[in-house]
Formats: C-alpha cells, sequence, structure tokens
C-alpha cells in the first residue's frame, strides 16, 4: 500500500494548490461583489428611487451575498488546509448553493429585463410630473440629466405635462450649456428646443441595458458556473484524502 500512497500524495499535493488558488480568486469575487453593493448603496442611491417604485433591495442583496462569498472562500482555504474530507465536502456543499444563487439572479435578470424597463419608464415619469427641485427624486432626475446629457423622458416635450412647467419651465439640467440658459427661455417651449438635450432619457437608459446585457448575462454565468470548478476540485481532493486515509489503516 505504501508506494500507491506514495503516487497519491503528488496528486493530492496538485489538488490543493489549484484549490487554494481556485479559493482565494473566489474570496476576491465577494471583495467585488461587497465594494460594488457598497458603492451603489452609498453613490447610486439617490438614483435608486427613481429604478424601482419600493424599497431597492439589489445593493443588500449584493453585499450579503459577497460577505457570504468572502467567508465561504476564507472556509475553503481553511478547509484545504487541514485537509479533512468533511470539510471539502461542506466546503462543495457551499459552492453548490452559491451556483443556484448565482443562475436563479442572472436568468432572472435577463428573463424580468422588458419589466425592469417597465418599472423605470413608470418611475421616471412620475418622478417626471412631481418635479419640484427640491425632493430627492427631483435632485436625481437632475443629476441623470446633466450626466447623461438627456432631457425628460422620451425627449423634453415630457416636461411640458408637469406642474413644474408652468411656474418655472423646463429644469436647468436641461441645458445643453448653462450659461446660455435663461429662466424666459425654458418657459418658452420654442425657445428652448433650441437650448436643451434632445435626446430622453429613458431611451438612453434601455439603450444601454440593452447593449450590455449579453455582457452583463455572460459574466454573470460565467462566474456562476466556475463554482464548478471549485466543486470538482474539493470532491475530487476529499476522495483522493478519504482513500488515502482508508490505506493507511
Amino acid at each position: 500500500m505504501a508506494p500507491r500512497r506514495m503516487e497519491t500524495k503528488p496528486l493530492i499535493f496538485c489538488l490543493k494548490t489549484l484549490l487554494l488558488l481556485y479559493s482565494f480568486i473566489f474570496w476576491v469575487t465577494g471583495v467585488v461583489l461587497l465594494s460594488v453593493g457598497l458603492w451603489w448603496k452609498f453613490m447610486l442611491g439617490p438614483y435608486t428611487l427613481l429604478i424601482s417604485s419600493g424599497p431597492f433591495t439589489a445593493p443588500y442583496v449584493l453585499m450579503g451575498t459577497g460577505a457570504a462569498i468572502m467567508l465561504f472562500g476564507l472556509f475553503g482555504c481553511f478547509a484545504t488546509c487541514r485537509g479533512r474530507p468533511w470539510m471539502l465536502k461542506l466546503y462543495a456543499v457551499f459552492l453548490s448553493l452559491v451556483f443556484m444563487i448565482e443562475l436563479i439572479a442572472g436568468i432572472s435578470g435577463f428573463v424580468f429585463r422588458h419589466e425592469i424597463k417597465g418599472t423605470f419608464l413608470t418611475t421616471y415619469s412620475d418622478a417626471v410630473l412631481k418635479y419640484d427641485g427640491r425632493d430627492d427624486r427631483s435632485l436625481a432626475v437632475d443629476s441623470v440629466q446633466r450626466r447623461l446629457q438627456c432631457c425628460g423622458v422620451h425627449n423634453y416635450t415630457s416636461w411640458f405635462s408637469s406642474a413644474y412647467f408652468s411656474i418655472s419651465g423646463v429644469p436647468a439640467s436641461c441645458c445643453v450649456t448653462f450659461a446660455d440658459c435663461s429662466g424666459t427661455d425654458l418657459k418658452n417651449a420654442t425657445l428652448a428646443a433650441q437650448k436643451v438635450y434632445k435626446q430622453g432619457c429613458y431611451e438612453l437608459v434601455t439603450s444601454f441595458i440593452e447593449s450590455n446585457m449579453g455582457i452583463i448575462a455572460g459574466v454573470t454565468f460565467g462566474i456562476a458556473f466556475s463554482q464548478l470548478v471549485g466543486m470538482s476540485l474539493a470532491c475530487c481532493l476529499s476522495r483522493l484524502v478519504n482513500a488515502n486515509q482508508y490505506e493507511m489503516v
């Protein structure tokens, strides 16, 4: 039995090295997800008011998933170093759970992308109609129009039906050149058309989603299916370690 044990030792060492490397990369993906969730929460917080009419949980899901992956990654490194079969099997179970969660999230986002666009249209249209230039949603609308260089929902005429237009005209955040926009110009529909951005914000956002959906889906499914590599390594190492221990008895 001794020669057979000697043959399996290099293979076990190789698998341990690969699993440690995989666990480190897995841990890094957790750090990235957690960072994206925190960035979304604190830097893009106001924009969530324009995406959903209710509580928006995506940042919390990203933070929770990232934190869980970081813990599982650390456990994977510990289990690999210890070389206990039951730990390696438990790590494989953790990876399978993460795989299922990521797969379901990726499929849901791809399938329901049209519902997401519809929700954005409804919420953004409501924000434009109720715009007052002071509340959080109004400030988020201003920020979107400045950054994306767009105006209104479909175009600048979306503002004509808002209560704000009758008082102050088209918001100054629509202006191509702020110094060239006066309050009088913005109150005049004909003059405002020459001073503001022509493209609507809804079209810009939805075209971005459509053009990048393939990339987003590919990355999501790629990360999800990478868990299969970790699961295979953990299961193979568990069987080899278990067999090696059995032969020593």
